[in-house]
């Protein structure tokens, strides 16, 4: 049987709904994980210094795909091979990373989808001013040991606060336990409100970290997937992780059937989502415009 190499930042306790996805995705193009095509689960638990060697390792057994689920995975993937198939999920414009040569025509061994995390940052930002319209300092907390999602975020979040008037505070956390730093700096400096760069640490692995510091904290938080949401943050502003994922798994298996990702252009999300937490909101004694919560694809109660 082919086998795929999956790799995710993340965790897989709290990625069970990609999962899910993306064997959707292989089975719509007729594989059947266990049947007919292998599957090499690779959760990295926010340690990206494992990315080098596990990518080589793939390589040097020449599986037949790589889906790499985020950017530092398919910048990773792409610098480890340039003949192996890579299947990525990218929040940033895969042409200027030089992942693929454009979308309509890729031209290379890379192809995916794009989801726009980087170019919906600022919206995000307004849409969390929006709910908490009184905030004059907002911290930013990104993840210092993954570049590739930290750099655009505070360049974008800085950028977009200039506009609004808000000041900016950054914190770095590359662990649990520099979260919980981070988050003793928040309680010092007492910022109005928090957003959470859409790295797959705060993401996957410990998102839930998150959303019981900042509930403790009463801090209203700003989050790329509703996933963080549901943990216990106050909204989101992104694309849905379970529909990425489903896409990786159908490139993965049109490729496996003959396909090239050459010819594969890179698909972009069609659909922004807005998910609020109401619960939270009234816990942090937070009043939703009810124009916000009209527009909502989905208030959590």
């Amino acid at each position: 049987m082919p086998v795929v190499g999956f790799v995710y930042a993340g965790s897989a306790d709290a990625s069970v709904d990609r999962m899910r996805a993306f064997r959707k995705g292989l089975s719509e193009t007729g594989y059947v994980e266990g049947q007919n095509v292998t599957v090499e689960y690779h959760w990295l638990e926010g340690q990206l210094d494992r990315l080098p060697a596990l990518m080589a390792d793939l390589v040097r057994r020449r599986v037949a795909v790589i889906a790499a689920e985020g950017l530092v995975a398919a910048l990773a993937a792409k610098a480890a091979t340039a003949t192996i198939a890579i299947v990525f999920s990218a929040g940033d414009d895969p042409v200027k990373l030089g992942l693929v040569a454009s979308l309509a025509r890729p031209g290379s061994n890379a192809t995916g989808d794009n989801f726009f995390d980087v170019e919906v940052m600022a919206k995000r930002l307004e849409l969390l001013h929006e709910l908490v319209p009184n905030a004059v300092r907002v911290a930013v907390l990104v993840n210092p040991a993954n570049q590739a999602v930290a750099e655009p975020t505070l360049h974008e979040v800085q950028e977009a606060a200039r506009t609004i008037g808000l000041q900016v505070h950054v914190l770095n956390a590359s662990t649990s336990d520099e979260i919980d730093a981070a988050f003793a700096i928040l309680v010092r400096e007492r910022p109005d409100a928090l957003f959470v760069a859409p790295d797959a640490l705060f993401i996957s692995s410990r998102r839930a970290q998150i959303a019981t510091l900042a509930a403790r904290d009463r801090i209203p938080t700003a989050h790329a997937t509703r996933d963080e949401v549901v943990a216990g943050g106050l909204m989101s502003y992104g694309t849905d992780i379970a529909g990425r994922g489903r896409q990786s798994g159908v490139y993965t298996g049109r490729i496996l059937k003959g396909e090239k990702p050459a010819d594969l252009p890179v698909v972009q999300a069609s659909k922004l989502e807005l998910v609020i937490n109401l619960k939270t909101a009234k816990a942090l004694g937070l009043t939703i415009p009810e124009t916000l919560l009209a527009t909502a694809d989905e208030v959590i109660q």
